[in-house]
């Protein structure tokens, strides 16, 4: 299959640091999209990955699944998207289309692995596919997301990864106008875990260990800040809230969260990955569940996308250039950012 060589931004090892590198990109055949890639988010699985936190990295490893950028070209068979488009690609660029998950829009869980957008099995040109920390990108249209045009395009960016986390559980498990909602983190994804409950009407409270978070919290969207640390006001809120979305993204003590639900209520993860233990008691008692959620499908992804349009949300970002991609790596895992960093990519093409 032809090729194109072009500027990206990746790890040869595991240890080393970002550098500039040059990756081949397929041609645009007839069911494919070539987007020529404006900004990159920055998500905490790009550092898991680029140093093999999670094992099975594959190197060079070029990070990146926040996309925004604009159509160069289409195949033969896109009738979807035109030349000049605003578009976004997120975490996956393919799934086998077949399985039942698949054909329920829910392509984040194929039962035969979806693709992800870098560190995935690439079909076409074989060994791994390659992200978003580059000049361009060619993805199956049936991965490709239209993108509103009214709304600010750096901060679109990590919708495709932070917003899409925090949506699909919200909207899988109802949440509503009038429901009592926590969040517990704010990071990247907790700020946008407050932003969409807020526009979909819920009560927010923030949920954090942090006194000095509560202002940026009600600037966001909280209608009141819980500090987790304090006994007395973690009793007046036991047994009341609806839902919890717990993006904290460390192993933690998650007892004193569930406390806090009401009966039949749900606590989502949508962060920590360690093993986590739990008190059998406390579920039972109150017939409450602990859950997880990943991303969303492309059509949930796509709704999301026009809720934002909408009602004008998007990402609180930092812009950097492609150059400072190791400092911003530093910064993120000392929680030095609010709340996501975006990447410049023309600072790549120059």
């Amino acid at each position: 299959m032809k090729s194109t060589e072009v500027k990206a931004f990746g790890a040869k090892t595991n240890t080393a640091d970002l550098e500039q590198l040059q990756i081949d990109r397929r041609e645009t055949l007839a069911d494919d999209v070539e987007i020529d890639i404006l900004y990159c988010g920055v998500c905490h699985s790009d550092i898991h990955t680029v140093r093999n936190d999670w094992g099975g990295s594959q190197y060079p490893v070029v990070p990146g699944h926040e996309i925004i950028g604009r159509v160069i070209s289409i195949g033969k068979n896109v009738s979807k998207f035109k030349e000049g488009q605003l578009v976004g690609v997120g975490c996956m660029v393919d799934s086998c289309q077949r399985c039942q998950s698949c054909k329920d829009g829910l392509e984040q869980y194929c039962e035969n692995g979806m693709v992800g957008t870098y560190n995935g099995k690439d079909e076409h040109l074989g060994g791994h596919t390659f992200g978003g920390y580059s000049e361009k990108i060619v993805v199956d249209q049936k991965f490709v997301l239209n993108v509103p045009e009214n709304l600010d395009t750096k901060g679109v960016a990590p919708l495709l990864c932070a917003g899409i986390t925090t949506w699909s559980p919200l909207r899988n498990w109802n949440v509503k106008e009038g429901d009592k909602v926590g969040v517990i983190g704010l990071g990247g994804l907790g700020h946008m875990g407050i932003k969409f409950a807020h526009a979909l009407g819920a009560k927010v409270v923030m949920i954090t260990t942090s006194p000095g978070k509560s202002e940026d919290a009600k600037r966001l969207g909280a209608d009141e800040v819980l500090i987790s640390k304090d006994e007395e006001q973690m009793a007046e809120h036991a047994g009341s809230f609806d839902f919890l979305l717990n993006t904290v993204p460390v192993k933690h003590d998650i007892n004193p969260y569930i406390g806090l639900l009401k009966r039949d209520a749900t606590m989502v993860l949508v962060g920590a990955i360690e093993p986590l233990e739990f008190h059998g008691g406390a579920l039972i008692m109150g017939r409450k569940s602990v859950a997880g959620s990943l991303i969303g499908g492309i059509k949930e992804t796509q709704e999301m996308l026009d809720f934002c349009g909408e009602h004008d949300i998007v990402s609180d970002i930092e812009m950097i250039d492609m150059q400072n991609i190791n400092e911003a790596y530093d910064r993120v895992t000392s929680n030095d950012v609010k709340y996501r960093f975006v990447i410049d990519m023309l600072s790549l093409k120059n």
